[in-house]
């Protein structure tokens, strides 16, 4: 099921000085969707597209715990993101560091995910908070909002399943 047919779609604006609020509905348990953020096998499938294959997924999940992600792309390059878990609250909540190996945001970044179910509707917010304002803008003007589009696309085809 895509966006369309579930009828959810991606929310993506700043907020505060630093931050970038991503909000997406599920029509799936909360206890799946949490599994589907934190189970590289399931990761591997719903972060993958055609224009951009992910190569690669870890995560040790627990505090202090490591995630690992690498993507490719068909004309050569890629990208490698790496973070540590600092909050872990199954099915609740997650909070990570995370960090691109061509560093372009300045550094660390913190992202909060909370996943909250009604109904069998589960709401995932992601909080990002960029170390300055200015970093945060840089990446608003990026092709972030069609990426992750697509990427919760293919998680809600995951999760219907």
């Amino acid at each position: 099921m895509n966006a369309a047919a579930s009828g959810f779609r991606l929310k993506l604006a700043p907020q505060g000085d630093r931050e970038i609020l991503i909000t997406r509905q599920f029509k799936a348990p909360r206890t799946l969707v949490f599994e589907a953020f934190t189970t590289p096998s399931m990761v591997m499938q719903w972060m993958d597209t055609p224009s951009f294959p992910i190569t690669r997924c870890e995560i040790d999940l627990r505090i202090g715990g490591s995630l690992r992600y690498e993507w490719s792309s068909p004309t050569g390059g890629g990208m490698g993101v790496s973070g540590e878990f600092l909050a872990i609250d199954p099915p609740s909540r997650l909070v990570h560091t995370e960090i691109f190996d061509e560093d372009w945001t300045d550094g660390e970044s913190e992202v909060t995910t909370t996943f909250a179910e009604t109904d069998g509707i589960t709401l995932v917010t992601m909080t990002i908070c960029y170390r300055t304002g200015a970093t945060r803008d840089t990446v608003m003007k990026t092709n972030m909002e069609q990426g992750i589009a697509k990427n919760f696309d293919n998680l809600d085809t995951l999760l219907s399943n």
